[in-house]
């Protein structure tokens, strides 16, 4: 088994974890509590202010000291009394003179590790820092992290490229649906894959996770559809049609082209499925251009770089194991983010470990129709099996960013594709108080600060009632009674009800908008022997609006007589 590391979190970041809303399906369990209540103090520790305080604490008859006690940084474990509740003896402690804050203790747990060996195991080409495992990319971008947020349950990446070898361990399984639309004479099913470059991409996505076997995709539990083309444009465009009719969450193309006008056909297809919700990922130039060809520069097209708001996708470029622009990428207005696709720097492995089909290859002859080169002498062994291949290039770093686009769009449903592509660029590693630079776009992927955010990105609208007597005698005020919840899935975290907005009808007049406010009641003048309606529309934090209802909340007859 891989070691595990310990979550270390804050106290606050415990607390914050709470608060973002039940635990979707595929998430950790939340956090344990201890029973216990931590109590931090006021004054300057072992001042006679903080003994005085601390004596206070643990001098109440429905509490006990238990627990961590560390007078260093005026922090007083205590533990209630039996038959007495936290949500009792919390509010006590906190009026207490010297208190500064009274939290309820949690416990932290392990984070998820998948067995899989390449997240153990050491690397051991010549040049590689100590303590480098063979998958480092892994820990590199937060996946442990983020997958305590999701594991990719029901998530699909849609990968265009030359099959897949559907016999291989990693892949069993995976495979939801597998479309041939390769016209090459010679080349097999779309569960074939004579390349080899199309089987090293999926698994980088999707490759299986706790199998104990070979290494992991960053969408760990995600599923493929495959697309096997030629990559002329006309494959190309029905591919990304028939992925995002297939709901696709994230379609990868890890490929380009050297012509930088793309045909109206591919343009096509990418507005389609963006419209259809798939989150895009292209690679960019496996060489140091600005110019990146399509469908790259669909995705970011030139001078938009910069703008968190535009593009219809990613494009990715590779950064290296010190982190900075592989020497071999892309760079340049069309960038919108990198992650890893190489490791460099004077020794190390010879690209990113990844599965390799079982068959001989076309990368290893030094020949084929597609990705044409000289012997890649990319296969390699991980325990005795030889199914495995360091691979190097552009094409490495967009298949792991479309793993977490389809884990983060199946987490978030209600998020739209262009949601995820500015989440991703906001919350992209860079150095503090940076932004976009012609290098590494917006940065490279944080998965978990990616997911984390995602899980906030509220599209729900909230719901509202207004309540009244339907029959006043005689009155000159009324009181009108407004409710409302603002709601989201299972592991999201709604922004919360912002304000109600109160429309009225008079005497069956049309209906104007009255108040506007965030109070629970509203007290109204009205006219004797006047017939009103009312309804409210809930408006949220992130600016969703409730639909106006099909009839009002409220009708309300003002008698003339007591």
């Amino acid at each position: 088994m891989p070691s595990v590391r310990l979550i270390a979190r804050g106290l606050a970041v415990l607390a914050a974890a709470l608060a973002a809303g039940p635990a979707a399906v595929a998430q950790a369990a939340p956090p344990e509590r201890t029973g216990r209540l931590l109590v931090t103090l006021e004054a300057a520790p072992g001042s006679a202010a903080a003994r005085a305080a601390t004596a206070a604490v643990v001098g109440q008859a429905a509490a006990r000291r238990d627990g961590a006690q560390v007078p260093q940084i005026g922090l007083v474990s205590v533990r209630p009394a039996a038959g007495v509740a936290l949500s009792v003896l919390a509010p006590l402690l906190r009026r207490l003179p010297g208190v500064r804050s009274v939290e309820v203790e949690r416990r932290a747990t392990l984070r998820y590790t998948p067995n899989d060996p390449a997240i153990s195991a050491s690397e051991t080409a010549a040049g590689t820092p100590a303590g480098t495992n063979v998958a480092w990319w892994v820990p590199r971008i937060g996946l442990p992290a983020a997958w305590d947020v999701s594991r990719g349950d029901g998530a699909t990446v849609a990968v265009i490229d030359t099959g897949v070898d559907g016999g291989h361990p990693e892949l069993q399984g995976k495979v939801t649906e597998a479309i041939d639309n390769d016209a090459i004479s010679g080349h097999g099913p779309a569960t074939s894959d004579e390349n080899g470059h199309g089987t090293h991409v999926a698994s980088l996505a999707c490759g299986a996770g706790d199998n104990a076997f070979g290494s992991v995709g960053s969408g760990l539990n995600c599923r493929l559809l495959i697309f096997k083309s030629d990559l002329s444009d006309g494959s190309i465009a029905r591919s990304i049609v028939q992925a995002a009719d297939r709901g696709a969450d994230a379609i990868n193309m890890s490929f380009g082209s050297q012509d930088p006008a793309a045909p109206q056909p591919v343009r096509d297809a990418v507005d389609y499925a963006f419209e259809k919700g798939s989150v895009l990922v292209a690679a960019a130039d496996d060489q140091p251009d600005e110019e990146q060809g399509y469908p790259s520069n669909l995705l970011q097209p030139t001078g938009s770089g910069g703008d968190l708001a535009a593009g219809r996708g990613l494009t990715v470029t590779a950064v290296n194991f010190a982190g900075q622009r592989a020497s071999f990428a892309g760079r340049g207005t069309q960038i919108s983010l990198a992650a890893p696709g190489g490791f460099e720097g004077g020794g190390g492995p010879a690209g990113i470990f990844a599965a390799f089909p079982g068959n001989p290859t076309e990368l290893e002859a030094g020949g084929g129709l597609l990705f044409p080169g000289d012997d890649c002498r990319c296969r390699t062994t991980l325990d005795g099996d030889a199914r495995f291949a360091y691979l190097q290039g552009t094409s490495m770093a967009a298949p792991i960013v479309a793993g977490v686009a389809a884990m983060a769009r199946r987490l978030n449903p209600d998020a739209t594709a262009g949601d995820i592509i500015r989440t991703f660029k906001e919350t992209a590693t860079r150095p503090a108080g940076s932004g976009w630079n012609a290098d590494v776009g917006w940065g490279t992927i944080d998965a978990a600060a990616a997911l984390n955010a995602v899980r906030t990105i509220d599209r729900r609208a909230p719901k509202s009632r207004l309540r009244g007597e339907k029959r006043v005698r005689k009155a000159r005020r009324v009181t009108l009674k407004l409710g409302g919840s603002d709601t989201a899935s299972a592991g999201l975290t709604p922004s919360g009800l912002d304000v109600y907005e109160v429309y009225r009808s008079a005497n069956r007049r049309p209906y104007r908008r009255i108040k506007r406010t965030r109070k629970a009641s509203l007290r109204m003048k009205v006219k004797p022997g006047s017939l009103y309606r009312f309804y409210t529309v809930a408006v949220d934090k992130a600016g969703n609006r409730e639909d106006r209802p099909a009839k009002p909340d409220l009708s309300m007859r003002i008698d003339r007589r007591r």
